[in-house]
Parts: structure tokens; C-alpha cells; sequence
């Protein structure tokens, strides 16, 4: 679903304040699934005001600003970004986005119109369709930061994620929103767990193996390619 402005603002809280949503569920008095079901299944569709105000109390903030009643304007495009619209392509390619995931890894999310579009990757018709065996619309590209799939990805790597793929079925490596942040891990269902729970491993072995319930993350999409620096 796409996520709308208090949810969004939500999602920012979150991660300006260094916690989660489970923790933060609990705090206000939840179960610890409320507010990931809130945020990224809908479910309820629009707070409470018993929980807005328990929200913005416990998060210092105006409870105005978690009222959905209340919807902020959207943030204005940066100067360096372009209008593609009657710009030609060359024939038989097809244009993917690449995202400043600094706009997208405060919110979790990767959605058309609330992230940023940095430069537009050209890419032969016949791979996306018949080696990605994607759609153009639900690709983007995104850099790695940080050194936790090292030596396979490294900082400064662009990898292009699928976001239709959001099942961990086979297991892979995913970009996913892991209650913290935006990152890139490899997943893998636990067979006959329950409730439904994956292992989130990086390839650096001096990063922890941890594991999260299916609703503790979001998964943003699957990697299925990758630019590598030399």
C-alpha cells in the first residue's frame, strides 16, 4: 500500500528517536504488531485518538501532526531533478530509476511520488523482460552504504531491486525496512515457524545473524542485480 502522510511522519519519528515500532507499540499500551500493521497493511485505517495522543505524548510532539484529517504538502523536488516527460528514448530501451534512498530510508518505503529520482539507468528491452523477467514500473536502483555484505556488495555498489518480489521464497538478498531502517540483508523463511519468521544474515561475518517475525519487517523488494566499483 502506498503510505500516506501520517504515516510517513510516523515512520521518521521512529527512526529520529532511535527506536521501533514494536517498542514503540508497547509503549503506548499495544500489542507489539499494532503499529507495523498500521503503517504498512492499513489495518486500522486512521488512529484512534486515544492512540494519537498516547503517540504524540510519548513522542514529544503536536498530536496535529498524526491527524490524518491534516495532510501536509508534499515536499517540493529538488533543483536537479529533471522532467523526463517528452524526452525520446533510444529504441529497444527501457528506463529504471535510480532513488536517493536518503529519501526513502527514513520512511521505509519505496513508492512513486515519495521518493526522490536521482538519474534514470537505460537498460536493453530483452533483459528487463526475458533475464529480469520484470516490469520497468516496479524496478529501482539504489546504493549500498555501509560494509555488512561485504565482500559481495560493497559501499557505493548500485544494486536494482525488484519490488514486485516480496516473498522471501526462494531465499535471497532483500532491501528491506527492518523496524530501524532501510537495508540490505539476505533472507530465509524459517520452515514451519509460527508465527511466520525469517533469519536476516548479513555476509560480513562480523555482523549478528537476528531474526524477525514476518510482522516485525517490511520487505521494500528483491535484489537481482548489481554495478560493482573497482
Amino acid at each position: 500500500m502506498d503510505l500516506d502522510p501520517v504515516r510517513l511522519r510516523l515512520l521518521q519519528l521512529v527512526q529520529e528517536q532511535k527506536t521501533d515500532l514494536k517498542n514503540l507499540s508497547l509503549a503506548i499500551g499495544r500489542n507489539a504488531a499494532y503499529l507495523h500493521q498500521f503503517v504498512f497493511r492499513g489495518t486500522p485505517k486512521i488512529l484512534a485518538e486515544d492512540v494519537r495522543q498516547a503517540l504524540a505524548e510519548h513522542l514529544a510532539v503536536e498530536e496535529d501532526e498524526l491527524r490524518h484529517s491534516q495532510i501536509p504538502t508534499r515536499k517540493p523536488r529538488s533543483p536537479n531533478q529533471r522532467d523526463d516527460v517528452g524526452l525520446a528514448l533510444p529504441d529497444g530501451f527501457l528506463p529504471v530509476s535510480e532513488i536517493d534512498v536518503r529519501a526513502s530510508a527514513g520512511y521505509g518505503a519505496v513508492h512513486d511520488g515519495l521518493e526522490e529520482t536521482k538519474a534514470t539507468w537505460l537498460f536493453p528491452d530483452a533483459v528487463v523482460r526475458y533475464e529480469f523477467r520484470a516490469q520497468p514500473s516496479d524496478l529501482r536502483m539504489i546504493t549500498i552504504t555501509g560494509d555488512s555484505m561485504e565482500p559481495l556488495l560493497s559501499s557505493g555498489d548500485r544494486i536494482l531491486i525488484d519490488t514486485s518480489q516480496k516473498v522471501p521464497v526462494p531465499p535471497g538478498i532483500f532491501v528491506i525496512w527492518d523496524g530501524m531502517g532501510l537495508v540490505t540483508k539476505r533472507i530465509e523463511h524459517i520452515p514451519h515457524s509460527d508465527p511466520p519468521t525469517v533469519v536476516i544474515r548479513s555476509i560480513n561475518p562480523e555482523y549478528q545473524t537476528y531474526e524477525r517475525t514476518a510482522d516485525e519487517i517490511n520487505i521494500i523488494g528483491r535484489v537481482i542485480w548489481a554495478a560493482k566499483q573497482f
